[in-house]
């Protein structure tokens, strides 16, 4: 079974308990107009070209014989190596066997998490993974967004499950991601039932995901279970053009009014 991965992260610190190397699956069925990884949308391998420090010379775009720059684009020429590939192909057992040449130091201190993009939606290689890498502690960022059969299978495999709740309202949450939030909130309550160790999360997105209705609303569906708030990347429209991308340009642009967990429920925790 092969997949696309469009980072490995190691010594990750943020992406479940302890220190981690994350897997970084390559696709996503939302779109939400805040995302910070906007080279994980697309589920095929793309051009990835850095903004910063390009001055102009036109190499990149001189005929080339390279069989990898096949992207209109020469990817080994430009003098300040801008030009990559975002997206690999991996055999599952391939990509565990890189991951596990740190299994000594992960089984010790953290474990393996896969994040996206959405892993689900390469549902049947997360699942060949993580049975390839069952000796590590495996967790998983997901959305929830995902037909209910698969949410139960490859939840089923992980050790912990981080899970997004973005907004509570139906139609909100098609109007900022992009879908309906259907799918999520079934599998919230799968998820809920699961006997799994878990994580709920909420982005804290200036004027939409950070209101009293919302976070009220988000306590209500999480009925006590753990929920962490993490704080808004206003870094991320700088992302968009080296993949060819517009940031939508729809966010209030201001820090959010939520500096910690203070006064809110008391299931909720700040990143």
């Amino acid at each position: 079974m092969r997949g696309v991965i469009f980072d490995i992260k190691e010594f990750a610190q943020h992406d479940g308990d302890g220190v981690r190397t994350t897997v970084f699956f390559k696709g996503c069925p939302l779109r939400c107009i805040w995302c910070h990884n906007p080279e994980g949308l697309s589920p095929e391998p793309e051009l990835y070209v850095g903004t910063n420090g390009c001055t102009g010379c036109g190499l990149c775009r001189k005929p080339c014989d390279h069989p990898d720059c096949v992207y209109g684009r020469c990817l080994h020429i430009c003098p300040q190596g801008l030009l990559r590939v975002s997206g690999k192909e991996y055999e599952a057992r391939t990509l565990a066997e890189k991951v596990k040449k740190s299994a000594d130091f992960l089984s010790e201190n953290g474990g393996v998490t896969l994040s996206g993009g959405e892993p689900l939606m390469q549902w049947e290689f997360a699942l060949e993974l993580i049975r390839e890498l069952k000796s590590l502690h495996i967790a998983i960022e997901t959305s929830g967004y995902a037909d209910a059969d698969v949410f139960r299978k490859v939840i089923s495999e992980c050790d912990l499950v981080m899970m997004d709740l973005k907004l509570a309202d139906r139609e909100e949450h098609k109007k900022y991601t992009g879908v309906y939030n259907d799918k999520i909130l079934a599998n919230l309550e799968i998820l809920k039932s699961s006997g799994k160790d878990f994580l709920l999360r909420t982005p804290l997105i200036p004027g939409i995901t950070d209101t009293d209705e919302n976070l009220a609303a988000i306590a209500r569906l999480a009925d006590g279970a753990p929920v962490e708030l993490l704080p808004y990347n206003n870094l991320a429209p700088a992302k968009y053009p080296s993949v060819g991308r517009e940031y939508t340009k729809l966010i209030v642009e201001s820090e959010s009014r939520i500096k910690s967990a203070d006064g809110l429920p008391g299931n909720f925790s700040f990143r």
